[in-house]
C-alpha cells in the first residue's frame, strides 16, 4: 500500500468518525421541559432539563393579590415539589405547615418533597401573571399561550426534535 492511499483511509475514517459523531449527537436524546396546550397539544415552550434542573411558577394569588411561587426539582421525568414561598395565607396554601418568615414572606421548605408529579395542569391568568421559571430564565406564561390551559411536563427527546 503506498502512502497516498494510506493517507486516503486515513482521511476518509476521520470524515467518518466526525459524521458519525455529530449523527449520534443529534439522535442523542435529552431532556425537556414541555408546556403544551392541553386541547390542542401545541407546544408553546420546550426547554432542556437535567436531574436537579429547578422548575418554578410565580403568580399572583387571585383572592390574596399576593405573589406566591411554588418551586420544583427536576428527578427524571417527574417534577418534585420542594418549596413554596406566598406572602399572606388564603385558599389553597398551606395552612397546617411549619413555615419561616424571610423578610415577610412565607417560606415552606419542607424536608420531604410537598409533591412528586408527572404532569402540572396550569390555567395561566391575566390576573395572576403566571411565569414559569426554568433554571433561572423566565417565561411570560399568559403572553406565550394566549392564556389557554396547558400541561407541563418532563419528556425525553432527540436533539434535532429540539433544533427543529
Amino acid at each position: 500500500m503506498n502512502n497516498t492511499s494510506g493517507r486516503q483511509w486515513l482521511l476518509i475514517l476521520g470524515v467518518a468518525a466526525v459524521l458519525g459523531a455529530s449523527l449520534f449527537g443529534l439522535v442523542a436524546t435529552e431532556s425537556v421541559l414541555v408546556v403544551e396546550d392541553i386541547e390542542t397539544g401545541k407546544t408553546y415552550l420546550a426547554a432542556p432539563v437535567t436531574n436537579g434542573s429547578t422548575v418554578a411558577l410565580e403568580y399572583t394569588h387571585s383572592v390574596e393579590k399576593t405573589r406566591v411561587y411554588d418551586g420544583y426539582r427536576v428527578d427524571g421525568e417527574t417534577l418534585i415539589n420542594t418549596r413554596m414561598e406566598f406572602e399572606s395565607y388564603g385558599w389553597g396554601l398551606p395552612a397546617r405547615v411549619n413555615v419561616t418568615t424571610v423578610n415577610g414572606t412565607f417560606v415552606y421548605d419542607p424536608e420531604e418533597p410537598i409533591a412528586e408529579l408527572t404532569e402540572l395542569s396550569v390555567s395561566p391568568g391575566r390576573i395572576a401573571d403566571h411565569t414559569l421559571i426554568v433554571d433561572g430564565s423566565r417565561h411570560d406564561l399568559v403572553a406565550r399561550t394566549n392564556a389557554r390551559d396547558v400541561s407541563i411536563h418532563i419528556e425525553r427527546r432527540s436533539r434535532i426534535n429540539r433544533i427543529i
